[in-house]
């Protein structure tokens, strides 16, 4: 197990040099035209593929770091650059993960290099969880998925909805239901391959923030996939419903397997949040010592000094609960007081109250787009959002501390 440290190894700082300068630049000199465009910064993805961000190479490496600090590390840089297009670069990651976690190693190794394609031919993948009836609440997934047996084939039928990269990309993973009796735990994950018909994009969402990362629904028309794109494999699934229906007529209190996983990986969500903060806070900061008012800089004021203080206070605050909870993670620590929620939850509050403060101290200036500060205002609200509400952080703590069915 390694040792838990506040110091990033010489390799780490490395990578972080690395990605760093990449947001510096490539990333932020596109942002305020992708997001203006409302598109997927295409051009942009390909330079990240040709020097080895875009990459499953890349982001394991990152993923499986022993001190659990080289994806939050990596993610923060990224998205110091800009949200959305960070959001873009990184996005094919959670359907990848979706392969690792659950595919057999055939399926991980004929399924991943498809997501990402390469550095002449970039592709994405696309999560597609939630639901316009279930978000937060994943027992109330609907969308379907029933094998037919006679041809070894998956029919799924739903729509799933804010799902990033949803319909533009070449590979889809689904999570469906293939037994409502069991709620959660009757939920299996599928891959949709390039090119299934039945498979279409709904409507593609126009954003307060994020704007340059594709955000869709993904309609599914008895889409008909191969036996073997059921992530695991049949015989795995059965023994897995075979089980739960074991513990269900137990009595046992079955687990939302959905939110355990995004419990794990919130802590990656909080490290976006830092990036923006700290983009936001470095604007600020520079500002207030070059804007001068009544004859001298505006930093000179309380007012505004007091302000700076707190905004680099709750950043550093939002960092280390977001790397402690990522070294526990990496490490087999569990969460016993829920230390993923509170990582994700301080953070992306963080980033909410710190734009806001960069945008104030910048007075009209922070209002236009002449400056960046308004653009990761606007960024900065998903974090509250995506990945677990703040209230469904606060929900998920508050039951871990007390044990109580917190409702």
């Amino acid at each position: 197990m390694a040792e838990f440290t506040m110091e990033l190894n010489d390799e780490q700082k490395e990578v972080q040099d690395w990605v760093h300068g990449f947001a510096a630049q490539v990333i932020r000199p596109a942002a305020a035209e992708w997001d203006e465009r409302e598109e997927t910064p295409w051009p942009v993805i390909q330079e990240a593929a040709k020097v080895g961000i875009y990459s499953l190479d890349f982001y394991a490496q990152q993923y499986f770091d022993p001190t659990g600090l080289g994806l939050p590390m990596a993610m923060e840089e990224l998205f110091w650059g800009d949200a959305g297009i960070a959001l873009s670069i990184v996005g094919t990651g959670l359907a990848a993960v979706g392969v690792l976690a659950n595919g057999t190693e055939e399926q991980i190794g004929t399924w991943i290099p498809q997501m990402y394609g390469d550095a002449s031919d970039v592709k994405v993948a696309a999560f597609c969880s939630s639901e316009p009836d279930a978000g937060s609440d994943v027992a109330s997934m609907r969308t379907r998925a029933v094998y037919d047996g006679a041809k070894d084939e998956w029919v799924l039928n739903g729509t799933k909805t804010w799902a990033t990269n949803g319909g533009i990309a070449n590979v889809h993973v689904v999570v469906a239901v293939v037994d409502p009796e069991l709620g959660s735990k009757g939920h299996a994950s599928f891959i949709v391959p390039p090119g299934t018909p039945g498979l279409s994009q709904g409507q593609k969402f126009k954003k307060h923030g994020i704007r340059a990362s594709h955000t869709a629904e993904v309609v599914l028309d008895d889409v008909r996939i191969p036996g073997s794109c059921l992530l695991g494999g049949k015989d795995r699934l059965d023994e897995r419903l075979a089980r739960a229906r074991e513990r269900a007529k137990g009595g046992e209190r079955l687990k939302n397997a959905a939110m355990a996983t995004f419990e794990a990986s919130r802590p990656a969500v909080g490290a976006m949040a830092v990036g923006t903060a700290r983009a936001a806070y470095e604007v600020a900061l520079d500002y207030a010592k070059t804007r001068e008012q009544f004859g001298r800089p505006i930093i000179d004021n309380q007012g505004v000094a007091f302000q700076l203080a707190d905004m680099r206070t709750r950043i550093d605050a939002a960092r280390l609960l977001v790397w402690r909870a990522s070294w526990m993670a990496a490490n087999g620590r569990p969460f016993t007081s829920a230390e993923g929620s509170m990582s994700k939850l301080f953070a992306s509050e963080a980033a909410k109250q710190v734009t806001a403060q960069a945008v104030q101290i910048l007075g009209g200036n922070g209002f236009t787009r002449e400056y960046p500060v308004e653009r990761m205002h606007r960024d900065a609200a998903i974090y509250t959002i995506f990945e677990g509400t703040s209230e469904i952080q606060r929900l998920v703590i508050a039951r871990t501390l007390s044990g109580m069915p917190i409702r």
